[in-house]
């Protein structure tokens, strides 16, 4: 039988368990990033908190040791393998559990191996907002929470969003090293529709096929919504005249000029 035999064989007789694999690929991917970043939220608002020495000696004391903690979470996820995580938490922390939660272990491994990298990633867009602006939300009466909430996380998560897109885009990948711990995605299906012929080549194929139909349709998917984001490009100057954002910015700067 020739490549391409093997490959139609094995489609006609393991499309279902392909298929099944792609899916829960995806979910844990959705799954994992979307409470990765509810993860890395948290921890990006915890560690951006200002304290001074006016502060009450609890809620310094407090900060500290919060501090500390998702200091020590941060640098264990990022320095360790999401293989030999899954493995220790699957088989230390969850090894009482049945094989039906596997993929619910899964699932907790990608959320919070995401959380230690969004953590970073939402920190770095929190500070990359100018300081003014925090400054200007506390003169007006705003609390810190306040603050990070009506103006300096929208401005964030929009500076962020290729950066979480990004992660989105690892995560369906490196969801296949979960297959150690018996998780039936595209990898897990891989292995088991080429064990049965010993046809690891044709088998690979269709999986890197698979994976990169899935990473190109998330990608252009998020291109498009940051598109949207981004706002129109024509914008109406006085209700009657629509101009280019670029030649409106031109124009803005030599009436900025002239003043």
């Amino acid at each position: 039988m020739t490549f391409w035999d093997w490959v139609v064989r094995l489609l006609q007789e393991y499309w279902p368990t392909f298929l099944w694999g792609a899916g829960t690929t995806l979910l844990m991917a959705v799954v994992g990033t979307i409470i990765g970043f509810l993860i890395g939220l948290l921890v990006a608002i915890v560690r951006t908190i200002p304290v001074s020495k006016s502060d009450p000696l609890l809620k310094r004391g407090v900060l500290k040791v919060l501090r500390g903690i998702f200091m020590v979470y941060i640098e264990v996820f990022r320095s360790t393998p999401m293989m030999v995580q899954a493995m220790v938490i699957y088989y230390g922390v969850f090894a009482s559990l049945s094989s039906d939660y596997v993929l619910w272990v899964g699932m907790f491994v990608i959320s919070i191996n995401t959380g230690a990298y969004m953590s970073e990633i939402v920190r770095g867009g929190v500070i990359s907002i100018d300081p003014g602006q925090t400054e200007g939300a506390q003169s007006i009466g705003m609390t810190h929470w306040q603050t990070m909430v009506h103006v300096v996380l929208p401005q964030a998560i929009r500076n962020i969003l290729p950066s979480v897109g990004n992660e989105f885009v690892v995560n369906i990948k490196d969801s296949s090293v979960l297959s150690v711990i018996t998780v039936s995605e595209v990898f897990f299906a891989m292995r088991m529709a080429a064990g049965a012929y010993v046809r690891f080549f044709e088998a690979s194929v269709i999986a890197c096929v698979i994976y990169f139909v899935m990473t190109f349709t998330v990608t252009r998917i998020l291109r498009y919504i940051e598109r949207r984001m981004d706002g129109p490009e024509n914008y109406v100057i006085h209700g009657s005249q629509t101009v280019p954002a670029a030649e409106l910015t031109v124009r803005q700067d030599l009436e900025g000029g002239e003043k």
